[in-house]
């Protein structure tokens, strides 16, 4: 990727530029900044499309691009504008999965289903299959998503290390978020040696070893992670380690950096760290009012069970049990089968006084995941 960077830079920065060079010189620098992880980066890429699109005009290969930066960072109104913008875009197979993304970020998950099962009809590849894997696993059917993920890896060829491995991520987070630590460990593992060195995997292990009890692999790993990827959200999961381990001390300096950076974020326009500040203020800082705030600018953006509930979590936070319970209810209404979900609705329906409901709640979070009380990342 730098190879390629350094030699289309001079051309694609010319005044006049030719549309493959401009393209291919965007894209780079977009993959380059999704596996480095810094954002920083992004900023480069997305200025160096902005100036393609203003030099050759609505090519949809560009518009692509900017749509999923959009998306990456959670821009959705710019994403559906750069659908309508770029020529012939929406209707292509790639415009197409972008809108059933769309559909299920924004909580239409019916027509989300719908839009994968015409797309993996049309185009049997390994990210349609993942995608609607993904759906189908946060809605309950964890076998039927399973099978998909292996249908997924049937697909891949031996070159393509890097999607086989983000599908080993995504099968490992499965077995995670349901307790099976063994099973998550072994695809992270599989993941790790098919593409060693991606801070995503190494960064979803450092969880598994936290969840697991080991703390100070888990330490040294997300250490290792921010050092590469410097990201607040990293700095904040190390901190909810330590303070899980019972360090304090060490917790506080990660989450002072961590939210001095959320802010800034905020305050240049950037909205894509609302659910993390939501979190942080629901569980870090425990401050319900500030928690309220980020987490209703998110739900306003799109909303989805994950921000209703982050929402509903913060109304629990500001003793705002009604509101708590009318909002976990929409979040559940979706149909999702989460653990952490389903443990936030016990509590919140506990302290509301519905004793029954929440032991119910409770119970269910047990069934899905018996460790749902351990340590995990928020995302």
């Amino acid at each position: 990727m730098d190879r390629d960077i350094s030699e289309l830079k001079e051309a694609a920065l010319a005044a006049r530029v030719d549309s493959q060079t401009a393209t291919k010189f965007a894209y780079r620098l977009y993959q380059r900044a999704a596996l480095a992880g810094n954002l920083s980066e992004f900023e480069t890429a997305e200025a160096a499309i902005e100036r393609a699109i203003r030099q050759i005009g609505p090519a949809p290969d560009l518009y692509f691009i900017k749509a999923n930066l959009d998306f990456t960072f959670h821009r959705l109104a710019e994403v559906r504008r750069d659908l309508e913008l770029g020529t012939g875009l929406r209707d292509s197979l790639q415009g197409r999965a972008l809108q059933a993304d769309m559909d299920f970020q924004e909580g239409r998950y019916e027509e989300a289903e719908r839009a994968y099962e015409r797309l993996i009809r049309d185009s049997r590849t390994w990210d349609n299959l993942v995608r609607l894997a993904y759906l189908r696993a946060r809605m309950g059917d964890v076998s039927g998503a399973e099978q998909l993920y292996v249908e997924a890896e049937d697909e891949l060829t031996a070159k393509e290390m890097r999607a086989y491995a983000w599908v080993e991520l995504q099968r490992g987070a499965l077995d995670l978020r349901h307790g099976r630590y063994d099973e998550a460990w072994a695809h992270y593992d599989r993941a790790n040696r098919a593409y060693s060195g991606y801070w995503l995997v190494e960064e979803h292990m450092a969880e598994a070893l936290g969840a697991r009890g080991n703390f100070e692999e888990a330490v040294a790993l997300y250490e290792k992670v921010i050092a590469r990827a410097p990201r607040p959200e990293f700095r904040q999961a190390l901190g909810e380690l330590y303070e899980f381990m019972g360090r304090p001390d060490l917790a506080q300096p990660c989450y002072e950096k961590a939210l001095a950076a959320y802010i800034e974020s905020a305050d240049r326009g950037e909205v894509h760290y609302y659910h993390h500040l939501s979190d942080f203020y629901s569980d870090v800082r425990e401050d319900g009012r500030e928690a309220v705030r980020w987490a209703a600018r998110d739900v306003e953006m799109r909303e989805n069970f994950s921000t209703l509930a982050a929402l509903a979590w913060a109304f629990y936070r500001d003793r705002r049990f009604t509101d708590a319970m009318d909002t976990i209810n929409k979040a559940l209404s979706s149909g999702v089968r989460d653990a952490h979900i389903f443990r936030q609705a016990g509590m919140i329906y506990l302290s509301a006084g519905e004793k029954d409901e929440g032991d119910r709640y409770l119970r269910m979070a047990s069934e899905i995941n018996p460790h749902h009380s351990g340590f995990h990342v928020h995302r």
